[in-house]
């Protein structure tokens, strides 16, 4: 780890203990496919699947899968300009740097705030999701009722272990449940395509009307831009890659277009396998939400269905592993620019992973499972559903900053790159995702599951925090222009 020769105003110090051995991550340890794991897992292909299509058919109508391919190319028109930017940061830190270089350093530390919160909300929701559907599956499946909270700490016993060995140890893992997940949706899907409908193939899910002009196009977005959350976590693993300048863009690129195709296509599927028509009849019903099931189990059979409800919930803990990796990494960088403790900073001698960060996470987490224990909340409903909406409302106004701040960077110096690449493209993305923040939080109750004033307050930590984080930015650039000048300058050797 190195800095750059300080400014005047950053004169050097004596080292603090905290920033001296045992503060660096694990260099060159991920490949392409590595990341591409970490990101696919965040987004948890079979959940989205299983959840997400059904409900866009019910509330928005055919068009889901041509909305989850259009916020894909949303997506993907921020990516030509991030992927661009990650060359010239190189920190585990990601949208804080990215928002500090772009639109200026108390920027970056508001986007932080907002980041970190929305990445720990959607680490702890997953405990919910994990317990909920853990308890649900084993007694259908086995007969044994067992309260949510045993699986969710069963889980959170196994992340924190995790958290500690190598970050490939992680991977490997989430490579396994991973391949899983995907391989059960593309069996369900050629059997489908081997056996034909009771309709028609249509391309209706496509048509502009039906997307862009129809009456529940806020649902279908909302839907749609919420399945790719964690796609942007590419960066956060630059110190941690074999080649970063190569390594994250193609991880980023890669998983932006496995998830676009493969939503867009498995979302497409159900209206072969019970047509448009059909599929609108199930979606308006009230078993909708087994859509996926019944379909495994009518063009496969019984085990299909029976293999797809124990992998929902290994699919929520490839989701809880992968936020929970990411958010450690904010909070060790974070910690390292001591904006927060520097023993946040922190990483284990043997395997360099960022424990303290994720010890933290790990007492959060419990603490969270503890208190909807205390309080008797449901734990889909009163605790996963609201959590996640917090994490989803923050991740997204964190995406359009960040695409912003990209665009303010690059046009000071394009270095090199073309003005499509890192002004008008990012540009595009930055207003695509504007719109996405808009529609959640103007139909923030498909969010959050719940109705009234309370979705206001569940949205304003979103705001709150990133305006709290300006002020700090402000404040700390008065009071102590020296630690202001250090910030951000941490590079990672080549």
């Amino acid at each position: 780890m190195s800095r750059p020769s300080p400014s005047p105003a950053a004169a050097p110090t004596t080292p603090d203990p905290a920033h001296t051995g045992g503060t660096a991550l694990a260099r060159r340890r991920l490949g392409v496919w590595g990341i591409v794991f970490f990101v696919i897992s965040a987004a948890a292909p079979l959940t989205v699947v299983a959840s997400a299509a059904p409900t866009g058919f019910r509330l928005g109508g055919i068009g889901g899968p041509g909305a989850i391919l259009a916020a894909g190319v949303v997506l993907m028109l921020f990516a030509c300009g991030f992927t661009a930017m990650s060359r010239y940061v190189r920190n585990a830190g990601a949208f804080y740097v990215y928002g500090a270089r772009g639109l200026g350093k108390p920027v970056g530390i508001g986007i932080v705030f907002v980041t970190i919160f929305s990445y720990a909300a959607l680490c702890v929701c997953f405990y919910g999701f994990v317990g909920f559907f853990g308890q649900m599956t084993v007694k259908t499946l086995f007969g044994i009722d067992l309260p949510w909270p045993v699986y969710a700490l069963l889980a959170l016993v196994i992340v924190g272990a995790l958290g500690y060995r190598k970050i490939d140890v992680g991977a490997t893992v989430l490579a396994v449940l991973l391949t899983a997940e995907v391989a059960i949706l593309l069996v369900l899907a050629i059997a489908v395509l081997v056996q034909g409908g009771p309709e028609p193939l249509s391309l209706a899910s496509f048509a502009p009307q039906n997307v862009f002009f129809a009456t529940g196009r806020g649902a279908l977005f909302v839907l749609g831009f919420g399945a790719y959350l964690g796609f942007e976590s590419t960066a956060i693993y630059t110190e941690e890659a074999k080649n970063p300048a190569r390594t994250v863009p193609m991880a980023t690129y890669i998983a932006i277009a496995f998830l676009g195709l493969f939503y867009g296509f498995t979302f497409w599927i159900l209206t072969v396998a019970f047509g448009v028509d059909g599929v609108l009849r199930l979606a308006a019903g009230d078993g909708f939400q087994d859509m996926v099931f019944d379909a495994g189990q009518r063009y496969v059979g019984l085990w299909t269905s029976v293999a797809m409800r124990l992998l929902i919930v290994t699919s929520f803990f490839a989701c809880l592993l992968a936020f929970h990796n990411a958010c450690s990494r904010y909070l060790f960088s974070i910690g390292r620019e001591r904006l927060l403790p520097a023993w946040l900073a922190r990483t284990q001698s043997r395997t360099q992973a960022p424990h303290h960060a994720s010890l933290v996470m790990s007492v959060v987490a419990l603490l969270a499972i503890i208190a909807a224990i205390a309080f008797g909340v449901d734990p889909f409903l009163g605790f996963a559903l609201p959590v996640y909406s917090l994490g989803v409302a923050g991740l997204v106004f964190a995406q359009a900053v960040a695409a912003i701040a990209v665009v303010g960077f690059f046009l000071r110096d394009r270095r090199g790159h073309s003005v499509w690449r890192v002004v008008v493209a990012p540009a595009l993305g930055a207003l695509g995702l504007i719109a996405a923040f808009v529609l959640i939080a103007v139909h923030f109750d498909l969010v959050s599951g719940v109705t009234g004033p309370v979705n206001a307050a569940l949205i304003a930590p979103t705001p709150l925090l990133f305006v709290a984080g300006v002020v700090t930015g402000l404040v700390l650039r008065a009071r102590d222009p020296r630690h202001y000048a250090e910030l951000t300058t941490v590079v990672v050797d080549d």
